[in-house]
């Protein structure tokens, strides 16, 4: 140890390390749960403010550290994942400040404070938390350039002139980082896994229980994009496929295992077929969805016997899927004994008045299936209401839905529904997805958002096979077309004018428009669009070590003109010295220019002796003294007359001598 005390931290050095923290944290609490980014900003405001002065007490310390430790366990439990490592870091970095007393401590805490920007793209890479995480850089850089003149005593240059630095590295370093992206190999596959999310992501799960899908519903994020290469099916036909529930506990719906690897069933498509390539957000789920019923799987995905469309790989980033659907003139017409079974069970001693109906119901219909499905289509529609705010039911949740409510919304009516068909003898299962979307006018594609999650029903007629019921479209065909955004995708508005609403609804389609360019040139940019960078040249397909070979040439001459543009802004960082130079270039582009061993002085004297009246004489005394004797009570002024100089009119030009 040396001995010296280390170098204390003023207030301006301070104010610009918090800065830097404070722009650092925010794309990570962007990310995180409202509850948590609200405790950890708080904390973070709160050790701020008391350590401007003093040293926050120990025990204080120790309750954020419990308060915020408390608060990640109760959201995202004990379980490790992305979520939970982001919010640590969130916490640990909210209450570092703490510590700043001292320039290395201010360092210490910038450094640390880039690794939140990072962290974030952990959970996002959108162009949000990128613009976040650069203005995090920029100012740390200034922060970094605060800390070195508080360091050694220099006073701090104009805050214009520093933001043209920094602004000057980032223009250098971006055709090396350009470079990096676009030509450095990359894998197929990623060389470790990512751990996964310990929030999960909204998005369709494989049971349905009451109540289960309120968050899902007031979400109003994308859950996939779709491009249609042709017409697009009538709004009736845009129900989007997920997990078929098939088994039934009295409460909730859940999958059957023996469906999930079992070989799909015969299908007799109708004769409308509609190709399309869908855009689905993460989910870290593997489950898909496809425009029923899809024809076929494509790569890395496989149909089960249910027709739902599976991932081989948990998705954790978004994808993008070419398929083909139509929908189905007869779906799996003869029913396994072991499947109808399962479409009929019901537990026993739940819901004694839906069953008392349904065995009613057949008395009077006889062997006429169809009828029945139509009598209860018809009854939900003259006497139901479609409504988000239901009570949690009790044990007979179809019993209190259908003779007490008669309102709820898809979960309630798709599950009753399917109790009281299995209650008449008919073998019926709830699918759930999506339905509906919205048409983006600028794009030209639809946008179904995680609030388009929907329940049906599939009963199984004989000849038909499996036939979509969906009793919520009877009661509230809203929920699936007729929308505002629709009339909004169509043109079709009110009297020509536009209110508030609509004219929101218009940016958000801009928005979700720039935000799918996005995910199209810079997250859909994988392994097999760079191999391909080059077709529009003839080159079809550019391999690893062609690819090294092209990012290590352009890396070359990036980093030989980020040598070159630092070089010689070191050589010119003094504001004076370089409008002196520029001046030397204005008499030079004459054939006046100053030789390289000419002094100042020496170069005015030879231009003024030729050409009396240029005024070079005089400027170049000042110069000298402010240069060299350190007269710089006007070099302001001296700098203002260097710039507004030029060569008289009279001067000739001629060889340098």
């Amino acid at each position: 140890m040396n001995g010296t005390t280390p170098a204390p931290l003023d207030p301006g050095a301070r104010g610009w390390a918090l800065l830097t923290t404070a722009l650092a944290l925010l794309p990570l609490l962007l990310q995180l749960p409202g509850m948590l980014a609200g405790v950890f900003a708080a904390a973070a405001l709160l050790v701020a403010a008391l350590s401007w002065r003093r040293l926050v007490p120990l025990p204080l310390r120790l309750l954020l550290v419990a308060t915020m430790l408390a608060a990640i366990y109760w959201q995202m439990g004990a379980s490790p994942g992305r979520d939970t490592g982001c919010a640590l870091l969130a916490a640990m970095l909210a209450i570092k400040s703490s510590e700043l007393r001292t320039l290395r401590d201010a360092r210490s805490l910038l450094g640390f404070a880039l690794f939140a920007p990072f962290a974030a793209f952990l959970l996002d890479q959108g162009p949000l938390t990128l613009l976040l995480a650069l203005a995090a850089v920029a100012c740390a850089l200034l922060g970094l350039q605060r800390l070195a003149d508080a360091e050694t005593g220099t006073a701090p240059q104009p805050l214009g002139f520093e933001l043209r630095t920094v602004g000057r590295l980032l223009a250098v370093a971006l055709p090396l980082a350009l470079s990096a992206f676009w030509l450095l190999p990359r894998l197929p596959t990623p060389l470790w896994g990512i751990p996964e999310r310990s929030v999960g992501q909204p998005g369709l799960s494989d049971t349905m229980a009451p109540g289960q899908w309120l968050d899902l519903m007031a979400d109003d994020s994308p859950a996939l994009r779709v491009q249609f290469a042709g017409a697009a099916p009538a709004p009736e036909q845009r129900y989007w496929r997920g997990p078929v529930l098939t088994r039934f506990d009295g409460r909730t719906w859940t999958r059957l295992e023996s469906q999930r690897r079992s070989v799909p069933p015969p299908v007799v498509a109708a004769p409308a077929q509609w190709d399309y390539q869908i855009e689905y957000e993460p989910t870290e789920r593997r489950e898909l969805v496809a425009l029923d019923l899809p024809l076929a799987a494509p790569a890395d995905t496989w149909l089960d016997a249910d027709y739902t469309l599976v991932s081989t790989r948990p998705l954790t980033a978004l994808t993008r899927w070419r398929l083909r659907s139509a929908p189905p003139a007869r779906f799996q017409p003869e029913l396994p004994p072991a499947l109808r079974r399962q479409a009929l069970q019901l537990p026993d001693g739940f819901n004694p008045r839906t069953l008392a109906l349904a065995r009613r119901w057949r008395q009077d219909a006889g062997d006429d299936d169809a009828a029945i499905v139509q009598r209860a289509m018809q009854w939900i529609g003259r006497d139901f209401s479609y409504t988000l705010s239901t009570p949690l039911p009790g044990r007979h949740g179809a019993d209190e839905f259908l003779f007490d409510w008669k309102a709820g919304f898809c979960e309630h009516f798709s599950s009753a529904f399917v109790v009281l068909m299995r209650g008449a003898g008919i073998p019926a299962r709830v699918v759930t997805g999506y339905a509906g979307g919205t048409r983006n006018r600028y794009g030209g594609y639809w946008l179904v958002r995680r609030m388009d999650a929907h329940a049906w029903a599939e009963v199984w007629l004989p000849r038909r096979g499996w036939t979509r019921a969906d009793p919520t479209a009877a009661v509230a065909p809203e929920r699936i077309r007729d929308t505002l955004e629709d009339r909004l995708a169509r043109g079709d508005t009110a009297g020509g004018g536009l209110d508030m609403g609509t004219r929101w609804l218009q940016i958000a389609q801009v928005g979700d428009w720039l935000r799918r360019n996005w995910n199209g040139m810079v997250l859909s940019f994988d392994a097999r669009r760079q191999q391909q960078l080059l077709r529009s040249f003839g080159i079809e397909r550019l391999q690893p070590a062609q690819l090294a070979g092209l990012f290590a040439a352009f890396a070359l001459v990036a980093i030989g003109a980020m040598a070159w543009l630092l070089a010689r802004g070191e050589r010119e960082r003094d504001p004076l010295l370089r409008a002196w130079r520029r001046l030397d270039r204005r008499y030079a582009r004459l054939g006046l220019g100053r030789q390289p061993h000419e002094p100042a002085e020496v170069w005015a004297e030879r231009v003024e002796a030729s050409h009396p009246g240029s005024g070079l004489a005089m400027l170049s005394r000042r110069f000298s003294d402010a240069r060299y004797a350190g007269a710089s009570s006007d070099l302001a002024s001296l700098l203002r007359d260097l710039h507004r100089h030029r060569p008289q009119p009279g001067v000739r030009t001629g060889a340098r001598t």
